[in-house]
């Protein structure tokens, strides 16, 4: 194992944090699998399970057992860890800006593609590895004009060139589920089986380009930007995959900090690997998916109509049927009390922490198989 430090911008005279990753595996193995945990610095079940995590890399580098390079940053956003006001924990969005630390990654697929349009062919490994090399090069030409930006930056510069992205995260309070684009679920079925995982959110373009869509889609756009190119001059499109794989992992709620179930996590992320073949050996036969894969488009928010407090029939990781009451919105001033029902049947697989709703907030969500959201999918 190697354990390595990207500092970030200093925001201030005096100060200066670091990003730490820890490589296990032959970097020459030809593959790599990427995982951070804790981007949102408040979600912290995955740092628990990345901590159990480099124990068992560990021990399966010392065994001979890995086909790849493994890269684990157990706390991807030393800005949002030190972020605490009046004793509260703010780690989802940036207090300087503002703005949601997974959002606005580097968008890189035109300055790519035009640097590699005529030279891409019908070599698909050549052309991954010209891609790769290039996305790489153009990084490390950006430069950041912000702590934030190093920080998306770094974490970038470590991910860009892996098969298996895995980014950590968790809900308010919430079953275990996960996000990954559309054309890739089939493979990462296996994950969502071994997480137990109750819901399964695919999109091909979620909105301001989060962390897992930064890392995959842009071999969608690359592969379509091909196309098009080969249209406009009548010659062959070059052969590109989707060589990156890319899933954001919901570890249930922010409560859920427990040794058993960052043990069992990560263990299904071991079990994963080995199921795909970056970890040498037999992997255990994935259990029965506890939902089917939905579209992001089709998750249905249910909607504080007023201020009050929040009282819920129903808990996270069930499925409910159309006109089931999920909870109440209670003023306790007014005596009113608004139920909130599910207009579709579905998997609610995610709840508000905190009991107090404001008008317009989103008090649960539910995935249902029926697509009627467009523009930008997920919340703040």
């Amino acid at each position: 194992m190697q354990t390595r430090e990207h500092l970030l911008l200093p925001p201030s005279l005096g100060t200066q944090r670091r990003v730490t990753s820890f490589h296990f595996g032959d970097a020459g193995a030809g593959r790599k699998v990427y995982i951070q945990a804790s981007l949102h610095a408040d979600e912290l079940p995955g740092m628990l399970v990345a901590f159990k995590l480099k124990a068992s890399l560990a021990e399966l580098e010392a065994a001979g057992r890995l086909n790849a390079e493994v890269v684990l940053v157990p706390a991807a956003n030393p800005i949002g860890l030190d972020q605490r006001v009046l004793g509260q924990a703010l780690g989802r969005f940036e207090l300087a800006s503002g703005q949601n630390f997974n959002r606005h990654y580097p968008a890189l697929a035109d300055r790519v593609f035009d640097a590699l349009k005529n030279s891409l062919g019908s070599d698909t490994s050549a052309n991954v590895a010209a891609i790769r090399a290039e996305l790489g090069q153009s990084l490390a030409e950006l430069a950041p004009t912000s702590e934030l930006q190093s920080l998306r930056l770094a974490l970038m510069r470590l991910a860009h060139d892996a098969d298996l992205v895995l980014d950590l995260h968790c809900d308010f309070n919430a079953g275990a589920h996960l996000y990954t684009l559309t054309p890739q679920w089939p493979e990462v079925e296996p994950l969502a089986r071994y997480l137990g995982s109750c819901a399964q959110l695919l999109a091909v373009d979620s909105g301001d380009h989060p962390f897992d869509e930064a890392c995959s889609q842009l071999w969608l756009l690359l592969d379509q930007k091909g196309r098009e190119h080969a249209a406009a001059t009548g010659g062959a499109a070059p052969a590109i995959p989707l060589a990156t794989t890319a899933i954001t992992v919901e570890l249930r709620g922010q409560d859920r900090v427990e040794h058993d179930l960052a043990e069992r996590d990560a263990d299904a992320l071991i079990a994963y690997l080995t199921e795909r073949g970056f970890v040498a050996g037999a992997a255990p036969t994935p259990p029965d998916l506890p939902y089917p894969a939905t579209p992001l488009a089709g998750v249905e928010d249910l909607i504080a109509p007023h201020a009050g407090v929040i009282a819920f029939h129903r808990p996270a990781g069930f499925t409910v049927e159309a006109g089931d009451l999920v909870a109440d919105v209670i003023d306790p001033i007014s005596g009113a009390v608004s139920p909130l029902y599910a207009r579709h049947a579905g998997m609610l697989f995610a709840r508000v922490r905190d009991h107090y709703a404001a008008p317009g907030m989103w008090v649960a969500k539910i995935a249902t198989d029926l697509a009627f959201k467009t523009g930008k999918l997920l919340s703040a």
